[in-house]
C-alpha cells in the first residue's frame, strides 16, 4: 500500500513531543513492512513542498504563505495561540496533502487530531483517512495557563477535523473512553498503543551522563525526562525531593525545559536552603542522545503526570529497563502493572510517590526485577513492527482496504 503520515511534530525539524516520536516509529515500522510510506510533516519557516529519505520512506514538509497566514497571525494579539497553530497546521495540510494527491494516489492517510490536521482534509479532500486520538484540547487544556476562548475556540477546531475522519484509534484504552464520554464521539475506536524499535533504540550511541552533568557515581539516580508544567506532575516535586532528601543520600536529577519557572523559582531555591543529606540537578532541555544516556545510567524512572496517555517517556524506561514509579493517571496503569513492571502512585499526591520511591532505593533486587519485566512488556507489547502491523490490520477491517 501507498501510505501518508501526517504529523507536524516530525523529528528533527519538528520533532516536539510524544507524537512526532510515534509518527517516527510508525513510518519506519510501516516501510520494514513493506509500505510505500509519505509523511507530511511541519516546518518551522516558510517553505514550499521539500522532501528528504531516511530509512526507505519519504517525508515532505511544507508551511504556507499568503494572505490566510498572515490573517491567522492576528489571533496573537487576543492571546488564542492554541486556536491559532491548530488553524495554521490545518491550512498548511490541506494545501500541502493537495498537492502530493497531484502525484500520488494514497490507499490510507493517517493524521492525530492534536494539531488540527485534518481540519480541512477530512471535509474537503476524499480520501481514506484515519484519526489517531493522542492528546485532544478538550482533555489537556485545563492544566494550563490559557484563555478560556483559547480552550474552546481550539477545542470546536479539533472537533470539526475529528467529526469529518473515516475510521478512528487510540493509543490507551484510557483516551479511548474518555473521548466518548467527555467528547462525544461514538463511532467505533480501535486501542492501539504506541510503538518502539528496540533495535534502534538498543543501538543509540551512549555518553557518560554522570561525569557530563556531574551526576554522581556512588549513589542511586532518580531522573524525571518532561516539560516542567503541571500537567506532568512538577508541582509536586518540591514535596517529593525534599522528603526523599531528609532521609536518603541519592541524587534527583530533571530534563526538560522549564516552561514556568518551577525549577528555577520554587523547587531549586525551596531543596537548595536546607541541609540535605541528597542532591537535586537541573539538566535543562536535553538532546535526545542525553535524554537516553541519562535514563540508562539512571537507578529509578519516575513520572507523576496528572494527565497521559501512552506516553513515550514511560515506554523508553521500559526499554531501558529502568524501575518505574508512574502515577495512576491515563494510560499509565495500562503500561505500568502494580509490582509486577513497575511501581503504581496515587495521582497528584506527594506521599504516596514517596513511599513507593523509599521501596525501591531501600530494595535493589526489587528495582532489577521491575525493570527487567518492564523491558520483556516491551519486547512482547510495543515493538514498532507489532503495532504498525495491528494499524494495518485495523485500518483494513474500518475503511474496508485490500489486503495488508
Amino acid at each position: 500500500m501507498r501510505i501518508a503520515l501526517l504529523s507536524f511534530e516530525y523529528p528533527p525539524e519538528t520533532g516536539f513531543g510524544g507524537i512526532g516520536t510515534y509518527a517516527w516509529y510508525q513510518a519506519r515500522a510501516l516501510a520494514k513492512l513493506g509500505h510505500e510510506v509519505h509523511v507530511l510533516a511541519g516546518a518551522t519557516d516558510t517553505t514550499t513542498l521539500r522532501s528528504s529519505a531516511h530509512d526507505g520512506l519519504t517525508v515532505f514538509r511544507f508551511r504556507a504563505d499568503g494572505g490566510w497566514m498572515r490573517q491567522l497571525k492576528r489571533l496573537d494579539r487576543h492571546r488564542l495561540w492554541w486556536t491559532k497553530n491548530r488553524l495554521e497546521n490545518g491550512w498548511c495540510m490541506h494545501l500541502g496533502l493537495k498537492e502530493l494527491r497531484r502525484r500520488f494516489e494514497y490507499d490510507v492517510v493517517e493524521m492525530p487530531e492534536c494539531g488540527g490536521e485534518g481540519l480541512l482534509i477530512n471535509w474537503l479532500q476524499r480520501a481514506k483517512t484515519v484519526m489517531k486520538f493522542h492528546s485532544p484540547a478538550e482533555l489537556i487544556m485545563s492544566t494550563y495557563d490559557v484563555r478560556k476562548a483559547d480552550q474552546r475556540a481550539c477545542s470546536w477546531v479539533e472537533k470539526v477535523g475529528i467529526r469529518g475522519a473515516g475510521a478512528f484509534t487510540s493509543c490507551s484504552k484510557f483516551l479511548a473512553d474518555e473521548v466518548r464520554t467527555k467528547m462525544g464521539v461514538r463511532r467505533p475506536i480501535d486501542v492501539i498503543y504506541n510503538g518502539i524499535d528496540l533495535e534502534l533504540f538498543d543501538a543509540e550511541e551512549q555518553i557518560d551522563a554522570r561525569a557530563k552533568f556531574g551526576l554522581p557515581r556512588d549513589k542511586p539516580v532518580i531522573f524525571f525526562a518532561g516539560r516542567m508544567e503541571k500537567r506532568k506532575g512538577i508541582h509536586l516535586c518540591p514535596e517529593i525531593v525534599e522528603s526523599i532528601l531528609k532521609k536518603h543520600d541519592v541524587a534527583f536529577a530533571f530534563a526538560g525545559s522549564d516552561l514556568f519557572g518551577v525549577m528555577e523559582k520554587e523547587l531549586l531555591p525551596r531543596i537548595r536552603s536546607q541541609q540535605l543529606k541528597g542532591s537535586i540537578h537541573y539538566l535543562g532541555k536535553l538532546t535526545l542522545q542525553e535524554v537516553g544516556s541519562c535514563l540508562r545510567q539512571s537507578d529509578i524512572y519516575f513520572i507523576p503526570s496528572l494527565w497521559e496517555n501512552c506516553p513515550y517517556s514511560c515506554i523508553e524506561a521500559m526499554a531501558a529497563g529502568r524501575a518505574i514509579v508512574a502515577s495512576d493517571a491515563g494510560g499509565l496503569p495500562e503500561l505500568i502493572q502494580d509490582g509486577e513492571n513497575g511501581l503504581i502512585a496515587r495521582s497528584g499526591e506527594a506521599p504516596e510517590f514517596v513511599r513507593q520511591l523509599e521501596r525501591l532505593l531501600a530494595d535493589r533486587a526489587l528495582r532489577e526485577r521491575l525493570g527487567a519485566a518492564a523491558r520483556r512488556s516491551v519486547e512482547q507489547r510495543y515493538t514498532d513492527v507489532g503495532i504498525a502491523q495491528q494499524s494495518l490490520d485495523s485500518w483494513k477491517k474500518s475503511l474496508k482496504l485490500g489486503p495488508t
